[in-house]
């Protein structure tokens, strides 16, 4: 478990009698040089002592958010800062009830409310509280926010019942944290450029040609790359988001500026579009503002297309193209039509006339069409942050598989 090696984790031990297996969970962590901090929940500590947690993980135990010494220094902003990864083992179906609801009723539910970072949930529970339609659904809403589900394991319970609920063999928990951490060490081989947001085709100094993208999805898709161990550039037109940490970013105006950064910062192993680039600009630029009775007519000629340019350039084409493709109607013919036109390996397609997504929401719902490939892809309604990961997650996997 090399990966393991110097990884900050943070354990919340929840009460539980699986709580006890969390001390073979902290000794096999130590065990690859892990720093671990923990937080023990009320109910954990009818299972299991702060004393022998303590003297597992060599390092101060935290239990309670109203502890005055503790929370002077803001400790549920600076252990969620801390960690490189959070986990709950055991989860309980209490726990996994507040996470779901967004509550902050403690010191565990708070850091997780105030992290950033990624969080593994391992429940661990009865196998009637398990299959029960309510923590499925809490699951789901946790899921569709990003988190990490191991197990469990199905086997013999505590109180003498079968099924699935299991705790996870703390081996097979250690095994899943150090493969996040491969998979995150290995992305740092690959750089991916985005492109975001809209673009400006100025007619005079006061007025200009644009369109409602609001960058939501690149900066998203950014900020997941860059999580994930990517190089990452974002090329970005006129937005008010915050640049994604981390991240570096290229501000520009027009499409032809658009093109000339994205050019000078290729080749990169992957490269997404996400851009919605405009396809005309003025011939001229008035140096004045124009008066109203000479704005009859305006000349125009197209923009350099960039996603046609790198997809089909020779010596600069990324490993993997993925273009985006906003459509009112025939969203199929049209999203596979310029799947072809581009030379793209994927077309990741949304309708924007669709008021629930796209511009100006925080929500999407894509298609993703693939080259040489008739089956299509879909990924209902979530927020754009869910549609990135998934995007991120298959990018990487398909430049790992092409390796």
């Amino acid at each position: 478990m090399k990966n393991l090696h110097n990884k900050k984790i943070l354990l919340i031990i929840c009460g539980g009698i699986a709580a006890y297996k969390s001390l073979e969970l902290i000794r096999i962590l130590k065990k690859n040089s892990c720093h671990i901090k923990t937080i023990l929940t009320k109910g954990a500590m009818e299972f299991i002592t702060p004393l022998s947690v303590s003297s597992l993980s060599n390092e101060k135990v935290f239990l309670d958010l109203f502890d005055f010494k503790n929370e002077a220094e803001m400790d549920h902003i600076t252990l969620s800062r801390w960690a490189d990864v959070i986990v709950f083992a055991p989860a309980t179906a209490n726990k996994i009830a507040q996470l779901s609801n967004g509550l902050a009723e403690d010191l565990a539910t708070t850091v997780a409310l105030a992290s950033n970072k990624d969080i593994y949930l391992v429940p661990a529970m009865n196998v009637r509280m398990w299959e029960n339609k309510i923590t499925r659904t809490n699951l789901q809403k946790l899921i569709y926010s990003g988190y990490k589900i191991i197990g469990p394991d199905i086997g013999e319970m505590a109180c003498g019942e079968y099924g699935a609920g299991k705790f996870c063999d703390p081996t097979e928990i250690a095994n899943k944290i150090n493969y996040y951490f491969k998979k995150l060490e290995d992305n740092k081989q690959f750089k991916a450029l985005v492109t975001a947001g809209p673009t400006r085709e100025y007619i005079d100094p006061v007025r200009f040609i644009t369109n409602r993208s609001s960058g939501k999805q690149g900066y998203a898709i950014a900020d997941e790359l860059q999580k994930n161990g990517f190089e990452t550039m974002l090329i970005s037109g006129p937005t008010n988001l915050k640049s994604p940490e981390g991240v570096k970013i290229l501000n520009v105006n027009s499409a032809n500026e658009m093109y000339k950064k994205t050019i000078e910062n290729l080749p990169v192993d992957v490269a997404i579009f996400t851009a919605a680039v405009s396809d005309f600009r003025v011939k001229e630029i008035n140096s004045d503002k124009i008066k109203k009775e000479n704005l009859e007519r305006i000349d125009v000629e197209k923009t350099k297309d960039i996603l046609d340019y790198t997809s089909k350039h020779n010596k600069l084409r990324p490993r993997l193209v993925v273009g985006f493709a906003a459509e009112t109607k025939n969203l199929d013919q049209n999203s596979r039509k310029k799947l072809e036109e581009k030379n793209c390996d994927w077309i990741v397609a949304n309708d924007v006339g669709n008021k629930q997504i796209g511009f100006d929401s925080e929500y999407n719902e894509v298609k993703i069409f693939h080259r040489n490939k008739e089956d299509i892809e879909n990924i209902s309604i979530t927020t754009k942050e869910m549609i990135a990961k998934r995007l991120v997650e298959k990018i990487s996997d398909e430049l790992k598989a092409n390796g």
